[in-house]
């Protein structure tokens, strides 16, 4: 089969498809063939080798898949040859198949495509998680979103308004802030510019923003935090900017103000009751059509590359994604 490979950690130019033998399956295992791989930002640390944790070389890329079950021996957990599911592992969604967990996949809700299956997981369960768990985001409050046409971003945007917040989303082009607003943005902000926290400031009627969705870091994130409302809970999601923020710690005396990790890889071995819940909201809210995913660009599995290369450049809007040949 066809598959993505990391021989060394490098950037993205370096990696190849390359042919590897079909992955086998054990009893509680199942084989997916996969039709659409999700590419987040992780995704391009690890195969510079980048991540807090590296996977053991050589190894193929991607967290999330959705495809159609292939193979699923000792009954696997119920599921058989053919049933649509979409699912998240460590590794190994870049390729044709992948043999995973009965556990770590869902059955796809009839009309949802494989591209918003893999789409959706990741974000909307960090997003989710982040702030009905960790900041208990409440109806009427005012949630402030950085970067909020990126994928994880995107999908605060549409859970924050799913939980009866007023969401303020913060971007740094038109066509962004344009996005954010077509997917449930109450308001807009640029934060490239020198005033932004002067428009949050207006738009919160002097108060502040209660919650901070922050997957970005850098300089913005101390900027966010000194404009947080009293008791505000500042979500520290992610750091896209590229530079890890330090932060005074007088500001979070001065404002009764909290920062709360969001760590989604540490979710299921810590809090696996929590994530079994969150997940089974998202699905009924998917089922339902209450939660829209958005995907993002499409690429052709050939070009892999390019979907790296568009994530890692910051003018995504959504998650991208990639098509592998049925």
């Amino acid at each position: 089969m066809k598959a993505v490979v990391v021989e060394h950690y490098a950037p993205i130019d370096q990696i190849e498809l390359r042919d590897i033998p079909m992955p086998p399956v054990a009893a509680g295992q199942l084989r997916i063939k996969v039709h659409a791989a999700g590419i987040g930002f992780v995704d391009g640390l690890k195969v510079q080798g980048l991540y807090q944790t590296k996977d053991p070389l050589p190894f193929t890329p991607g967290t999330e898949f959705a495809g159609v079950v292939d193979e699923a021996p000792g009954n696997g957990a119920g599921y058989v040859p053919g049933t649509r599911v979409m699912g998240m592992a460590r590794s190994g969604a870049l390729a044709e198949y992948i043999t995973v967990a009965a556990e770590a996949v869902h059955a796809m809700p009839d009309g949802v495509t494989a591209e918003v299956g893999a789409s959706f997981r990741a974000n909307y369960l960090t997003a989710h998680y982040a702030l009905s768990s960790r900041a208990m985001l409440a109806a009427g409050e005012q949630l402030l979103v950085l970067g909020a046409a990126g994928g994880v971003g995107i999908a605060a945007v549409q859970i924050g308004k799913l939980l009866g917040a007023r969401v303020i989303a913060a971007a740094s082009t038109p066509e962004k802030r344009d996005f954010a607003r077509q997917h449930g943005a109450d308001a807009v902000i640029d934060y490239t510019q020198a005033n932004w926290r002067d428009a949050l400031k207006e738009l919160t009627a002097g108060r502040g923003a209660d919650v901070i969705f922050d997957p970005v870091g850098g300089e913005i994130s101390v900027q966010a935090f000194r404009s947080i409302a009293w008791r505000g809970r500042h979500l520290v999601v992610g750091f896209a900017a590229g530079s890890i923020p330090a932060l005074p710690f007088n500001l979070p005396l001065l404002k009764g103000g909290a920062l709360l990790g969001v760590d989604l890889a540490q979710i299921p071995t810590r809090e696996p009751d929590v994530e079994r819940r969150l997940i089974a909201e998202l699905m009924t809210w998917l089922a339902e059509g209450k939660l829209k995913p958005v995907v993002g660009r499409v690429f052709a599995f050939a070009d892999f590359r390019d979907a790296f290369k568009a994530m890692q450049a910051r003018d995504a809007l959504g998650k991208m994604v990639v098509r592998i040949p049925s």
